[in-house]
């Protein structure tokens, strides 16, 4: 008896071994131990939602590892390894024979960026590891951290296949630029990406040299941010892309262990808030976009997790106010119009998801202390909750 309770007693210090070791950049790691004791325990919602990630996961253990070098064009540089894609809202000038250069139309996105396999495979390998590894964290299955781990060393790692830390084409415009600072919202994935390697960081698939290894990249990939004209441009960008280069530089010195350039960048951040939302919470950079109401979405999510993430640091965005201008306000500003309770006021070409409130409504209820937000959610949605907010946001 005592040996099993020994045995016992080490399977859950293993399993918590993530959240000693490291810090996560979004998600809770004490829920997410709760929602696995859930499981354990044989809750019905706990074992049903796990059951089907299970299903999902399953399926991906035969996928087959993609890579920047899986694509079928050379970047300038003459090297594969180098991220390249295509700025999504240009296309070709047909009052020009060769269609040069390229014009925008903002929210109409260009199918021709589809060619270039980059953007598309590095949320794909994100996606595939978030299944993988918290398949891993709920059963202990070292065959899931194995084939997560096999997706990281592709690449990030290997030789052959890795990519170069670096966006300097990221998101080119035919006839105008071979890449630009804006492109650098395509590698958000990568700032979620780090929890993901925070829960394999118990596993013994995934080696000391594995994670000493991916360290190093993300190292190299955030002094790129820091000093490179891209990054700096970005960096100087007042709407989402702020947002969001703050939310990725934040998280890559928080997984890197430079919690002291983490906590700077994110005093700096606040700023933002003066600039982006007003005192009845619009957001009226992203109000001007042709899909307005998505973009304001989007922007909160990239503000939320910035907030969930300065927690981390004993930072407090939730409660932080300039003259009424704060992260509720713009939710709340918001939930009318995305739950469609009020019709659109501003421009909104395409269709709005409202899934996309649901990581908000959720991460509300808790942080402001308000069940009525994820109620009034589930009460327009009508359907359970998506499964990796379920998972990761709610307590099962």
């Amino acid at each position: 008896m005592k040996g099993k309770l020994l045995i016992y007693l080490l399977l859950i210090v293993a399993s918590g071994a993530y959240a000693q070791n490291s810090k996560f950049s979004f998600i809770d790691g004490k829920l997410l131990l709760n929602n696995k004791k859930s499981y354990e325990s044989g809750k019905p919602e706990a074992k049903n939602r796990v059951g089907e990630l299970l299903k999902l996961a399953d399926k991906l253990l035969d996928a087959k590892p993609q890579s920047v070098m899986d694509k079928n064009f050379t970047p300038p540089s003459g090297s594969k390894h180098d991220y390249m894609s295509m700025g999504p809202y240009w296309w070709p000038d047909t009052s020009k024979a060769d269609g040069l250069p390229y014009i925008r139309k903002d929210g109409l996105r260009n199918p021709e960026i589809r060619k270039i396999s980059d953007r598309e495979f590095l949320g794909g390998m994100e996606g595939k590891c978030k299944a993988l590894s918290l398949a891993y964290h709920f059963t202990g299955n070292e065959v899931y951290a194995e084939k997560a781990t096999q997706l990281l060393r592709v690449w990030f790692l290997n030789p052959e296949t890795k990519m170069n830390p670096n966006l300097d084409f990221a998101q080119a415009i035919p006839g105008i630029n071979d890449g630009r600072g804006i492109g650098i919202i395509e590698s958000r994935f990568l700032a979620d990406l780090t929890d993901w390697v925070t829960i394999l960081r118990a596993s013994k698939s995934f080696t000391k040299a594995d994670f000493d290894g991916l360290q190093s990249w993300y190292k190299d990939y955030l002094s790129w941010m820091l000093n490179s004209k891209n990054g700096k441009d970005e960096h100087k960008a007042k709407n989402n892309h702020g947002t969001f280069y703050d939310y990725q530089v934040s998280a890559f010195a928080l997984f890197t262990n430079q919690d002291a350039l983490s906590k700077s960048i994110l005093e700096e951040t606040k700023k933002r808030i003066l600039v982006q939302i007003e005192t009845d919470g619009k957001q009226p950079l992203e109000l001007a976009r042709t899909n307005a109401y998505s973009y304001s979405t989007m922007n909160l999510e990239g503000w939320f997790k910035i907030a969930l993430l300065a927690e981390k640091l004993n930072l407090d965005f939730w409660n932080y106010n300039i003259d009424g201008r704060s992260l509720k306000a713009a939710l709340d500003y918001l939930i009318p119009y995305a739950l469609g309770k009020e019709k659109f006021v501003y421009e909104q070409i395409g269709s709005y998801n409202r899934k996309d409130m649901e990581f908000l409504m959720l991460v509300a209820s808790d942080k402001f202390h308000n069940q009525a937000y994820i109620s009034e959610y589930r009460k327009v949605e009508g359907h359970s909750l998506e499964l990796f907010n379920a998972l990761l946001c709610s307590r099962l």
